[in-house]
Order: structure tokens, then sequence, then C-alpha cells
């Protein structure tokens, strides 16, 4: 039977609004109430500024809420150690953020070795991960410069789940690649989240992105929650905001 603490959610927003310093002439985010359940991969879907990303920065504590709460893990951010907080939450951009002067493996084992694992652990799980990710064990030894953008990008995904982090944070991870690597990479994404049940928050401002990978689509809009849908129910959605999506999209049941 499950504890009470595995029942809540992963991720917690009630009431949560963001100002850039303070300035209510400056919202990004409004009263945002919103759950992650353990193990899905809510999208969060919208245009650009819309609130998509500093939603993310919020949960791992690279902004902080100018009033409201946001729980991680049952815990308010601002009780967790920074450090501690943001070591079990993976984060994946569009742009990789890898470190060009570090090896593909030495970019993957950071983690691993900020947090004082042996050698031969983290020469092993670098191994497993990019098995994981579908790449050659040999690309190890290999430097960002190196790599295609497609393998570039598994790399980020590998090395955000090194020290097995229960939470991914996804900002556009595919967004700059082309559509044949972006469809592929999709998939494994897929498959690999099937196998691994991470809780995962995913932005995207492509809709049939959303509807292939999310369990949830919270639709955002000027910094507003417009509503949340399972990716079954969202084609179907009758809110104008959503509609108008499903149409440009082509995604109308």
């Amino acid at each position: 039977m499950m504890s009470q603490a595995d029942t809540r959610p992963a991720i917690e927003f009630r009431h949560v609004s963001y100002r850039v310093n303070g300035d209510a002439s400056r919202e990004l985010l409004h009263d945002l109430n919103l759950e992650v359940q353990r193990g899905e991969t809510l999208v969060l879907l919208g245009r650009s500024g819309s609130g998509k990303t500093t939603t993310l920065k919020l949960i791992n504590h690279l902004l902080t809420p100018s009033e409201g709460e946001l729980r991680v893990e049952a815990r308010l951010t601002r009780d967790w150690d920074v450090i501690r907080l943001r070591r079990m939450i993976g984060y994946v951009i569009q742009e990789v953020g890898l470190f060009p002067h570090f090896t593909v493996e030495r970019n993957i084992g950071l983690v691993p070795k900020i947090e004082n694992w042996p050698a031969r652990r983290i020469a092993d799980r670098v191994r497993e991960l990019l098995a994981l990710v579908g790449l050659d064990p040999e690309i190890g030894s290999r430097y960002p410069r190196e790599l295609s953008g497609g393998q570039r990008q598994r790399v980020g995904v590998a090395r955000a789940l090194a020290a097995d982090p229960p939470i991914l944070l996804m900002d556009e991870p595919f967004g700059a690649l082309d559509p044949i690597t972006r469809a592929e990479l999709q998939r494994e994404f897929l498959g690999l989240q099937k196998r691994l049940r991470k809780t995962v928050v995913f932005v995207t401002h492509d809709l049939r992105e959303g509807l292939f990978l999310g369990t949830r689509i919270a639709l955002m809009e000027a910094g507003r929650l417009v509503t949340v849908q399972t990716a079954e129910e969202f084609p179907a959605c009758a809110e104008p905001l959503a509609a108008a999506y499903t149409s440009a999209f082509g995604t109308g049941v």
C-alpha cells in the first residue's frame, strides 16, 4: 500500500504568481494552480510569452514565486536546500548546454562526480546511459563540436538522467532539430519514458508534439493557465483557445 507521501503530487502550484522584481506591471505568471502527478508527462503548451519557461524556472528555484506556494516532493521550494533540489531535477533545454571543453563522457558524468560517485560507477553509468539514448559507447571520448545536433541532444538527455533524478524539466528540447531527427527523438523519448516513468514537465509550442508525448496538456496564454486536458481529451476541448490550437495544427477529432 502506498504511503501518504507517495500519493501526493510530485509538483504542486497553489495560487502562484511571478513578477519581475516584484513589479506588478511585469507579471509573467498569474495565480497558477496546477499539479503534476508522479510518473506523468505534463506538457506546458503555449505561445512565446505564455509563462511556460517561467513555470519551469520556478520548479527548480531559478526563480522565486512572488505570491503563492510551490511544493516539490511535498516540500515548499523555499524550504529546500537549492543545491539538493536541483540535483534531484534533470534539466534539458533546446540549446543542450553541454560544456564544449568537456568530452561527452565528462559531460554526462558531471553530476555523479559532484555527488562523489566512485570513478568506476560513473564510467559504468555513462556507458549505460549512452546505450539508453541510442549512442555508441565510443562517442564518449568525443567533444560536443564533433557531434551532430541529434547526437548532442541525446547526450543532453543522458546528462539529465545521469544521477537518476525523479523529475525531468524539458524546455523545447527538440525544437531546434530538423523534422526527421526531431521525430526520431520524440519516438525515442516516448519509449524511454515508458521504461523509466519519470515525472516530466515538457514545454512546447507544438500541439502535435504535446499530444504525442504528453499524459496531460496544460494550455497557457499570457501568464495564465487556460485549461488542463488529457492528451485524448484535448482535440475535442471546446475552450476557444484550445479549439484554435486544434484547428491550426489539424489535429481535430
